[in-house]
């Protein structure tokens, strides 16, 4: 289960990511915490959420430029010293009783321009410090993570809040301090991605203009039906299947009749169960058939939210609730996986950037929705969700067909070899090291990032003779 964690770098990322997720989930309490109190409405949360992620749609693209461009350590490392340095003057205006609805959204402004760079960096690094055959094991882990934080981050945010406000949830030098340990989990992100051998070296031959490298990509998609297809099964069905979580709130109320606890119980069950889908995803490795199995839990994950939809208990929500949150983790990770073997190292950077771009457009695809639950009611709403990612998979297997046929993701017969000199374990999918060398410390930023890639869409008209059928190996 825990392949990718025997690379010493990817360890290295794994705890920084780990310690950077659990900041983020702490600090999303605390500062809604704040903000409610300081305003007591609904709609000052949402315009400093908006202030967040207004930037990741206008900044990744320049971002995967960026890391296509320059070390990707240095670039995650330059980020996370922002965020530290951010977060510890936010936490001294807070503790000072200075704060203002403002400063949260200027915050807000930079926190998000800070992540669109550092996100496509730290996205596309994963491939390059891991064998081929981890990758997946690898992107479950990190999904791990963030299920992990999004599970205890918000209690642990709200017990120190407790803690450290002496029972006085209003004290604004309790959640100051709360500030302050958020800043010092940023220092613990910062040294885990300082201790990585690996640099994340530029992986292109030639030097382009900006305005190349940003047009490259779109062209790149565009001519990669593969790619393409996979970036668009994470927007649009993933939009309808989100639906649980963004109407949470109102499901609780207006279907259960739930309060603040039950709530918390069915945010709880639907952690638990992403946590189990990409621990599972993580067991599984380095699976068959991968683009059967992205459908299949694109449906099973259709029917779990249709019934809950239909569930008027907490006990059946919570139930639904959970294998909602299964099967919504691993199409997520899987998906992310098979677009980091697909696409090639020196674009990789841009084709992530692209991959977060479209998901900063979510909420305007989210706005049918939640007019549906406005004029229908919030059970309406979530079956119709349901029933749209259920749809939306379909069109995509139509638009897509070669999506249904990615077997591994990757296949040495499938792929022209490198010269022996040029390959590294990352690149041919060898055995995980054993000894000091490591992909890591390898040079696989260099020469042999530069090794050739056939192109995903001429790797899918290439097909291999299976048990009588053709399988795509891309």
């Amino acid at each position: 289960m825990f392949q990718a964690l025997a690379v010493r770098d990817f360890r290295c990322l794994w705890v920084s990511n780990l310690a950077a997720s659990f900041a983020m989930q702490m600090q999303m309490v605390a500062r809604g915490w704040l903000i409610y109190d300081m305003t007591s409405s609904p709609l000052a949360l949402t315009w400093v959420m908006l202030s967040f992620m207004l930037p990741s749609f206008v900044f990744s693209l320049a971002g995967g430029v960026v890391a296509d461009r320059m070390r990707k350590k240095a670039i995650m490392i330059t980020s996370q010293l922002l965020n530290t340095a951010a977060t510890l003057l936010l936490a001294t205006i807070v503790f000072r009783s200075d704060v203002t609805f403002w400063h949260f959204i200027w915050f807000g402004l930079f926190n998000g321009t800070v992540l669109s760079f550092s996100m496509p960096a730290r996205a596309s690094v994963i491939p390059e410090i891991v064998p081929r055959h981890v990758v997946v094991n690898a992107m479950a882990l990190q999904s791990a993570t963030f299920n992990l934080s999004r599970i205890a981050g918000p209690a642990v945010a709200g017990f120190l809040i407790a803690w450290f406000a002496g029972g006085d949830t209003t004290s604004h030098s309790g959640v100051g301090i709360v500030f302050y340990a958020i800043a010092g989990l940023y220092i613990v992100a910062v040294s885990g991605t300082a201790m990585l051998h690996y640099d994340g070296a530029p992986q292109r031959e030639t030097e382009t203009r900006v305005l190349h490298d940003l047009a490259e990509g779109f062209t790149y998609m565009r001519r990669e039906r593969v790619i393409l297809g996979l970036v668009i099964m994470g927007l649009v069905p993933m939009t309808f299947g989100w639906a649980p979580s963004m109407l949470m709130p109102a499901f609780n109320q207006d279907v259960i009749g739930g309060d603040p606890q039950t709530l918390g119980y069915l945010m709880t069950a639907m952690g638990v169960g992403a946590l189990a889908g990409s621990l599972t995803l993580a067991r599984l490795g380095d699976i068959g058939h991968k683009g059967r199995v992205l459908f299949i839990a694109a449906y099973l994950w259709a029917v779990a939210i249709i019934g809950f939809s239909l569930s008027g208990v907490l006990a059946i929500a919570m139930l639904f609730g959970l294998f909602t949150g299964a099967f919504s983790s691993v199409m997520g990770s899987l998906n992310m996986s098979v677009v980091q073997l697909a696409v090639r190292p020196e674009i990789r950077g841009r084709v992530m950037a692209i991959n977060m771009m479209t998901h900063g457009l979510m909420p305007l695809f989210f706005l049918p929705i939640s007019a549906l639950a406005e004029w229908l009611g919030i059970a309406t709403a979530l079956f119709a969700s349901g029933l749209l990612l259920a749809a939306t998979m379909l069109a995509t297997g139509r638009l897509f067909p070669e999506l249904l046929r990615i077997d591994k993701g990757h296949s040495g017969e499938a792929m022209r070899p490198a010269p022996r000199e040029h390959q590294s374990a990352a690149e041919t999918g060898v055995s995980l090291p054993t000894t000091a060398t490591e992909p890591g410390r390898s040079t696989a930023g260099t020469s042999s990032a530069r090794s050739e890639h056939p192109l995903p869409s001429r790797l899918a008209s290439h097909t291999l003779r299976q048990r009588g059928r053709h399988v795509v190996s891309i």
